[in-house]
């Protein structure tokens, strides 16, 4: 699919595709990416002549045209296929017939010379032409015995062969992809990422894992990247960037780096990661063909948990929250936006109501990409002298949950002892808000001795 220079506004309320509500401006629908810069006039109807009446002395009627023999007509509406004359059936969703008055459908000399020496079996389609997709009102049960095995069937009309570019080819419903939802748990972290309501692909990344300092205690590590939308082939950029950052932190850890050290390393490895795949050739243009041919981009938050320390890393407007678990203590948002937004208000151009109701708050002006300006991780180390929770998250969480105190709100309460399940909640409440970006959360509880030694913090 190619995106028109010019956009259009389209004044259709459904995806033709697969009937999901659109807004005006909508280009792709966000749950099939049918593309809606061109949408094609509906055809006509066109009615047919069944050609399936009784001649005389009983024996089958040769064709005739409609003015011969108006007993019976077929409409073929849009989308549907005939069967097989004297089949009986419709061979599509879109088919049916009509009996002329006073006609008795299946009845008459031809239908019993038919019941009794049966139907002349179907002509074999010609050479290199595709075989018709089964009747979708077929039972699964008759389906899993005629399609041939290792055959992935489409799940929205279960007729339908599953093409390659994860496409129905009989009626065109994108496929649930691995990426669209995934969870993962590990013993001190858990992480949900879903592909929301609107987008037709999951663009998020994360990794999570745990290791071992030199000094034998653990460290626990989440990675969260939103890939750039705008830009070629985010999904690999995510995914190339969350896999660097993590491989990196667990090298440097296990050999004694300091954690926000590491973090900054980390951060490095993921933009070289991420800048590499703008140097493969002829990629961009066979992956995305109705995008912008600009650099893969992303954006990247990451947190670490080791030797009683919290260490946050970021490019982008990806974030991190504290949420205490006593919820009698306040909650913090641990990051800072790389945005437009975020500049307003640091330049104390507009206070932060102002500036994020502003329709270029979101413009992000840091991210990892080979089209980047220059490459300036932010880390930050933190050393909390009480138990909490850290929230990792992309812009399609926090968005329905920006400031701290909102996202404490809409944190579950026993999240610190339940993590998944916390992430789950979240992910749920911004689906619920609406759904209009990919959402991915982790939760890392965090625990401390009762005897905390106070709190620090240092910023880079």
């Amino acid at each position: 699919m190619k995106m028109s220079q010019k956009p259009q506004e389209t004044a259709l309320s459904k995806c033709p595709g697969c009937e999901e509500p659109l807004e005006p401006g909508d280009l792709f629908c966000g749950a099939c990416g049918y593309d809606l810069s061109a949408v094609p006039e509906p055809p006509r109807d066109r009615p047919t002549i069944a050609m399936a009446a009784p001649a005389e002395n009983g024996a089958a009627s040769a064709a005739r045209t409609p003015a011969e023999h108006p007993a019976a007509v077929r409409f073929d509406a849009p989308g549907g296929s005939g069967g097989p004359a004297g089949s009986g059936r419709s061979g599509g969703p879109g088919d049916f017939e009509l009996a002329a008055p006073g006609a008795v459908p299946g009845t008459g000399p031809g239908a019993a010379q038919e019941a009794t020496s049966g139907a002349a079996p179907a002509a074999a389609p010609p050479a290199g032409a595709s075989a018709p997709a089964p009747d979708p009102r077929t039972p699964a049960a008759e389906l899993s015995a005629t399609t041939p095995a290792g055959t992935k069937l489409c799940v929205a009309c279960r007729a339908g062969r599953v093409d390659t570019d994860g496409y129905c080819e009989n009626c065109g419903h994108a496929q649930p992809r691995e990426r669209d939802h995934m969870e993962q748990e590990l013993e001190s972290v858990a992480v949900v990422s879903d592909r929301g309501l609107r987008h037709h692909r999951n663009e998020d990344s994360f990794a999570v894992s745990t290791t071992a300092l030199p000094d034998g205690s653990p460290a626990v590590v989440a990675i969260v990247c939103d890939g750039v939308s705008s830009a070629s082939r985010p999904d690999e950029a995510s995914a190339a960037a969350a896999s660097a950052a993590n491989e990196t932190l667990l090298e440097s850890l296990s050999r004694g780096t300091h954690p926000q050290q590491a973090m900054h390393e980390a951060i490095v490895a993921a933009a070289e990661s991420v800048n590499s795949l703008a140097q493969e050739p002829g990629r961009a243009m066979e992956h995305d063909l109705h995008r912008h041919q600009n650099a893969p981009a992303c954006t990247l938050v990451g947190a670490v948990m080791a030797g009683g320390l919290l260490v946050v890393g970021w490019v982008g407007d990806s974030r991190v929250y504290w949420v205490p678990d006593d919820r009698s203590n306040p909650p913090a948002r641990l990051t800072e936006d790389d945005s437009w937004a975020a500049q307003m208000v640091a330049a104390g151009l507009m206070n932060e109501a102002e500036a994020y109701a502003d329709e270029r708050a979101h413009a992000i002006t840091g991210w990892l990409g080979a089209d980047a300006y220059e490459l300036e991780p932010h880390t930050a180390s933190f050393k909390p002298d009480r138990p909490g929770l850290v929230v990792v998250c992309t812009d399609g969480l926090w968005n329905y949950a920006e400031s701290a105190a909102e996202m404490a709100a809409a944190v579950p309460a026993d999240a610190h002892l339940r993590p998944l399940h916390g992430a789950q909640v979240l992910v749920g409440h911004a689906l619920d808000g609406g759904g209009h970006d990919n959402v991915t959360v982790a939760l890392l509880p965090f625990a401390v001795p009762p005897q905390g030694a106070g709190s620090a913090c240092d910023d880079t």
